[in-house]
C-alpha cells in the first residue's frame, strides 16, 4: 500500500466522503468511504462547489463557520483547523471574506491540513477551481 496520504492516493484532498456522484469520480470506488477522483483537479473541483455551496447555500463566510461546516467538531479539532487556515490566508478566523476570491487559497490550505502536503502546482490548484466555478 501506498505511505502517499489517503487524500492524495484517492485524488481527493480534501477528503470528500462518498454520497455525491460527482463529475471525475473514477470507475473504481476502491476506499470504503470517500471519493476517489480519476485526477486531483476534479477532487479539487468538488471541494470548490462544496466550499461555494457553503457561503451561496448557508452563508458560512468566515473560516471558523466552514472548518466547522467542513471538518465537525466530532471527527477534528476545529478551532486548530481553522486557526491554521486563516493564518494561511492572512484573515481572523471570524472575519467575513468572500469564498470566490479565496478559494484557491482554501483549497490549497484544506489539502495541507488534511494531507500533511499540498503537493499540487498552483496550476492544478487554479484548473480544479475554474471548474468549480464553472
Amino acid at each position: 500500500m501506498s505511505k502517499e496520504p489517503r487524500g492524495l492516493r484517492n485524488n481527493n484532498p480534501g477528503n470528500i466522503r462518498k454520497g455525491t456522484q460527482w463529475n471525475g469520480l473514477a470507475t473504481e470506488q476502491t476506499d470504503p468511504s470517500f471519493c476517489t477522483f480519476v485526477d486531483p483537479q476534479h477532487g479539487i473541483r468538488a471541494m470548490g462547489k462544496i466550499l461555494l455551496t457553503y457561503e451561496r447555500k448557508y452563508e458560512l463566510n468566515t473560516v471558523a463557520g466552514i472548518i466547522d461546516r467542513w471538518a465537525p467538531p466530532v471527527e477534528n479539532d476545529t478551532n486548530a483547523y481553522a486557526g491554521h487556515v486563516a493564518e494561511r490566508l492572512g484573515v481572523d478566523p471570524d472575519e467575513a471574506i468572500n469564498v470566490a476570491d479565496h478559494l484557491e487559497e482554501l483549497v490549497s490550505s484544506i489539502t495541507l491540513h488534511e494531507n500533511g502536503v499540498n503537493p499540487y502546482d498552483p496550476e492544478v490548484i487554479m484548473e480544479g477551481c475554474q471548474l468549480a466555478r464553472a
